[in-house]
């Protein structure tokens, strides 16, 4: 059985807790590895080896830190298919998926390349008679990353990326439940040039984590996970008086009015419901189309479409659509909350509950589920399912459409699909959650902008990458200067006076 390790100081280093979280292979059931959980003595080691690394890292001018990410990008990509596959192998998600994951976070360090024109700072010169006005941007200091287990390369770059960029020190708090490659990702780190102790790696469970909220030396927290767990580390990584950005569950509608592509719009909707086998923040779970026809319509074209997704191992090939959730545990609430579904009388489309492939029985399989006539007092309405199912809600008219979006108290990201450019636009300016897609059914930002949902989706004021996490990451201190202002006569200064 595989023992996995910490990443202290440069160096995988072995746990001394005691305490393990079984690793498995989604596909089989089967443990893989053995992933140490740990203690607030080995926690609190990190912290003091990051404390001692930063002041010189902080230090370096931005451009040796900026060689460093330009490094990491080819490095990455030089290890992609090693990176993809010991992504997939813990995940279950499928080779381009996983690649996908992999290239989403790359996107995020080539535009932290770009760090010395984003740590730049105003000026002003002559704010007064002989004064001048000028802001710097400097790092926080050691900085804690806390991340969830459905994009474990993706999310941990989209924050360590930044926050080295800036001149912090990270310690990452990976998922338990694939961690090797953020450890993978750390090691490319220091080829990459990152001096050892910069970043550090500590996997472990709530003892880690709170170890990290409690430290006086951390001075910034990022998290992504549920909306529970992110209200709790928001609300006590501020009373400890720290900067804190935690982004948590999300509930993603797809509106589908009378005039859309009902092709475009179905296939938007297998992809959006489906990939990653529906363990995606981002994720469209609820299909709202407009009308009876309209829906009557999208039933048409979503069922073909979901009868042939092809479920599988990653092992079999680019082709399949998609593969096993993580954990049992998650495999045995999806299909708990598909029950519910029924139960409260939501009409139960396609029905794979009792989906098993051979050989792979003891896997964490979920076959795709679609759901018609879905009412909002459902539970698969009101809860992040967090797997392959979709749910068709059915709206009378626009108005109710955009207002079952707009009440529900997640706000992470939504979509409309339609022809009509006015529609388009008041759906845009009226619709009061964070990332919006106009027949684009995931409307995920490119790393140049921000990533960030409303309401219960996020707690804190700054988003993920983009410009907001150069402002995350960094305090700004503003300088004002008067310099005295004299000629030299017999070795002696004579001053004119200031005012």
């Amino acid at each position: 059985m595989k023992e996995l390790s910490h990443w202290i100081n440069g160096e995988n280093v072995k746990g001394t807790s005691g305490r393990f979280a079984d690793v498995f292979n989604p596909a089989t059931g089967e443990v893989q590895a053995k992933c140490p959980m740990a203690s607030a003595a080995e926690t609190e080691a990190a912290i003091a080896n990051a404390a001692a690394a930063q002041p010189a890292w902080g230090a370096t001018n931005p451009q040796k830190r900026a060689r460093v990410m330009m490094a990491m990008v080819g490095l990455m990509n030089r290890d992609m298919d090693k990176l993809a596959e010991a992504l997939s192998r813990e995940h279950g998600k499928t080779i381009p998926d996983a690649k996908g994951d992999l290239q989403r976070g790359l996107e995020v360090i080539e535009y932290c390349i770009g760090a010395p024109q984003m740590l730049k700072g105003e000026f002003t010169d002559d704010a007064g008679p002989g004064i001048d006005m000028y802001s710097m941007r400097q790092p926080l200091g050691v900085v804690a990353s806390i991340m969830p287990f459905n994009f474990p390369a993706m999310m941990p770059l989209w924050h360590v990326g930044p926050a080295l960029a800036c001149g912090n020190a990270v310690v990452l708090k990976p998922s338990e439940r694939d961690p090797s490659v953020p450890m993978m990702l750390a090691e490319l780190f220091v080829e990459a040039g990152l001096p050892k102790g910069v970043f550090q790696v500590v996997n472990g469970d709530k003892e880690a984590v709170d170890t990290l909220l409690d430290s006086e030396t951390i001075q910034g927290v990022s998290f992504v996970g549920s909306t529970p767990i992110a209200h709790y580390i928001y609300s006590r990584a501020t009373a400890n008086g720290k900067r804190a950005q935690c982004f948590g569950g999300a509930k993603n509608h797809m509106i589908i009015m009378p005039d859309a592509d009902m092709d475009q719009a179905a296939d938007a909707l297998i992809g959006a419901g489906f990939g990653a086998a529906g363990e995606r923040c981002m994720a469209v779970s609820v299909a709202v189309p407009v009308g009876n026809e309209t829906a009557d319509r999208l039933i048409e074209k979503l069922v073909p479409r979901v009868e042939k997704l092809r479920v599988a191992p990653y092992t079999d090939g680019d082709d399949v659509d998609f593969g096993p959730v993580v954990t049992r545990e998650a495999k045995e609430r999806i299909l708990g909350l598909i029950n519910s579904g029924v139960e409260q009388g939501a009409k139960l489309v396609i029905d794979n509950r009792n989906f098993s492939l051979q050989g792979y029985e003891n896997g964490f399989f979920v076959g795709p589920h679609l759901f018609d006539h879905v009412t909002t007092d459902m539970d698969i309405y009101k809860t992040e399912i967090f797997g392959p199912v979709l749910s068709v809600v059915r709206a009378k008219t626009y108005e109710e459409a955009i207002g079952m979006a707009m009440d529900h108290e997640y706000g992470n990201g939504t979509a409309i699909f339609t022809r009509d450019g006015d529609t388009a636009r008041d759906f845009a300016h009226r619709i009061n959650i964070g990332m919006v897609g106009i027949n684009v059914p995931i409307p995920v930002p490119l790393a140049y902008h921000t990533f960030g949902g409303w309401k219960k989706s996020m707690f804190g004021d700054l988003n993920q990458h983009g410009p907001d996490s150069f402002k995350f990451y960094t305090r700004t201190k503003t300088v004002t200067s008067r310099w005295p202002s004299g000629l030299k006569e017999g070795g002696e200064f004579h001053f004119k006076a200031m005012d």
